[in-house]
C-alpha cells in the first residue's frame, strides 16, 4: 500500500469526529487533494497532529472519508476476510445466516457494501470507491467464507453516482440461477435475481411481518405495495378472512402469485397491478368496493435526497392520511419509510399530521425499525433507515 500525505481535519469538525461518526465530509477538511485516486486509503489527522483514523478517500464525493480504524494511522490489515468472517458470525448467533443481510456497510465495519445472501447464491452492492478498488478481495473473501454457487453484483443503485462510479451488473463468480430460494417466518419464497429491486428480496421487514402475525387474524387485508408478496402471504398465514394485494409492477406480481402458489396461498390472496396512489384515493371517496379493515403501507424510498425530504413527507402524509381515513374505527394501518433522512421523530410527527388531516384518532401500538442483521451504529444516524409503526384507529 503506498504511502501518501495524511488529511487534515478542521477544527469544526472535531467533535463530530471524536464522538465516532465514521463519515468525514469534504467541508471538513482542511484540503481535499484531488489528485489521489477515489477509494484510496488515506490516513486522518485532528488539528493538533493526533491520529484521528483511517479510511476511504474519495475527492470526487461529498463524502471525502469513510474511516476503517480510528485513532490510528495505520491501514487494517486483511480487514475484508476479518470483518466479512465477524459479520456472519454475529448473523448466526441470531439464527438467520442462510437468508439474511450478510453484511450492512460502515455497521459491519466495511463501509459501502451490501451483502445479501440466498442460500448458496450471494447479491453484492458495491456503494463505495474504496471497496469497488477491493472488489476481487471481497469475492475471495466470500468465496473462502461460504462456498457459494455464484454471487452477483448488482452495482445499479443511484448512490454510486455520487461516489464518481459506473452502473453494471456481473456474475463475478460461479453461476447465479434465474429464481433464488429463501425461508422466512414459515414461508417460502422464489426470488428473481434478474431485474429485481435492489438485492432482491426486504430483508430489513422479516422482524416486522413476524410482529404483524396476531393482528391479522380475521381481518380484511390490503397490501398496498405487495412486491413478492411478504406482508401478503404472513397475513394468510396468520388466519387473515381475505388479502388483496396489489403493485404497480406486473413482474412483482406475477412472481407474488408464484410465491403464493409455493405456500398454497393462491386462492386466499387476489393480486392485482394497480397503483397504490389510485387505491387510496378511490377508498377516501368511497368507491372501492372492497373495505379493508387492515391496510399495509410499504412505498419504496422516496426520499432520492435530502432537498427531496420535504415533498417527501408531503406523500407520506397525504398516502398515510388517506389510508387512515378510509379505515373503520378498530382497523390498523402499518406503515413504513426507508430513508436515512427521515429520522423516527420526523416519522412519527408525520403520522400525527396525516391523522389530524384525516380527522382520526390513531393510537401507536408499535414503533420498530429494522431487522437486527441490519444493525445500527449508535455513532452514525444514518445506519437507521426503516422506520414502521402499527396504528390502531379509535
Amino acid at each position: 500500500m503506498n504511502e501518501i500525505k495524511p488529511l487534515q481535519l478542521k477544527s469544526s469538525a472535531v467533535k463530530r469526529r471524536s464522538l465516532g461518526h465514521l463519515w468525514v465530509f469534504s467541508n471538513e477538511l482542511e484540503k481535499i487533494d484531488t489528485s489521489i485516486p477515489p477509494g484510496t486509503i488515506c490516513s486522518l489527522l485532528y488539528p493538533g497532529g493526533k491520529p484521528a483514523g483511517v479510511g476511504f478517500f474519495n475527492p470526487k464525493s461529498l463524502i471525502a472519508l469513510r474511516l476503517l480504524s480510528q485513532n490510528t494511522l495505520k491501514p487494517p490489515e486483511g480487514f475484508i476476510q476479518d470483518r466479512l468472517a465477524a459479520a456472519l458470525e454475529y448473523r448466526r448467533l441470531l439464527g438467520v445466516e442462510r437468508f439474511c443481510r450478510l453484511c450492512f456497510g460502515e455497521s459491519d465495519g466495511l463501509p459501502g457494501l451490501i451483502v445479501d445472501r440466498y442460500g448458496d447464491t450471494l447479491v453484492v452492492e458495491i456503494l463505495s470507491a474504496g471497496i469497488e478498488l477491493l472488489k476481487g478481495a471481497v469475492t475471495q473473501a466470500l468465496k473462502d467464507l461460504l462456498k457459494p454457487r455464484g454471487i452477483l453484483y448488482r452495482n445499479t443503485h443511484h448512490f454510486r453516482e455520487l461516489e464518481g462510479l459506473n452502473s453494471y451488473e456481473e456474475v463475478a463468480y460461479g453461476t447465479m440461477p434465474e429464481t433464488a430460494e429463501l425461508t422466512e417466518n414459515g414461508l417460502h419464497y422464489k426470488i428473481p435475481m434478474a431485474s429485481s429491486q435492489k438485492t432482491g428480496w426486504y430483508f430489513d421487514q422479516r422482524e416486522n411481518r413476524a410482529a404483524l402475525k396476531p393482528f391479522f387474524k380475521g381481518r380484511h387485508v390490503l397490501d398496498l405495495h405487495t412486491y413478492l408478496g411478504g406482508f401478503a402471504l404472513t397475513a394468510a398465514a396468520a388466519g387473515a378472512e381475505s388479502v388483496w394485494a396489489v403493485d404497480s409492477s406486473e413482474k412483482a406480481i406475477d412472481a407474488a402469485q408464484e410465491n403464493a402458489k409455493l405456500n398454497g396461498f393462491a386462492d386466499r390472496i387476489i393480486f392485482r397491478k394497480e397503483k397504490a396512489e389510485r387505491l387510496l384515493e378511490a377508498m377516501e371517496t368511497g368507491q372501492l368496493p372492497e373495505k379493508p379493515d387492515f391496510i399495509l403501507l410499504d412505498p419504496p424510498n422516496i426520499v432520492r435526497s435530502k432537498k427531496h425530504l420535504p415533498q417527501a413527507l408531503k406523500m407520506l402524509a397525504r398516502m398515510a392520511g388517506a389510508a387512515i381515513k378510509a379505515l373503520p374505527r378498530g382497523g390498523y394501518l402499518a406503515v413504513s419509510t426507508c430513508s436515512h433522512h427521515i429520522s423516527r421523530g420526523i416519522f412519527v410527527d408525520t403520522l400525527s399530521v396525516a391523522a389530524a388531516k384525516a380527522g382520526r384518532k390513531a393510537m401507536m401500538v408499535e414503533l420498530r425499525g429494522q431487522a437486527k442483521d441490519h444493525p445500527i451504529l449508535v455513532s452514525m444516524p444514518e445506519t437507521e433507515y426503516l422506520h414502521f409503526a402499527l396504528l390502531r384507529i379509535v
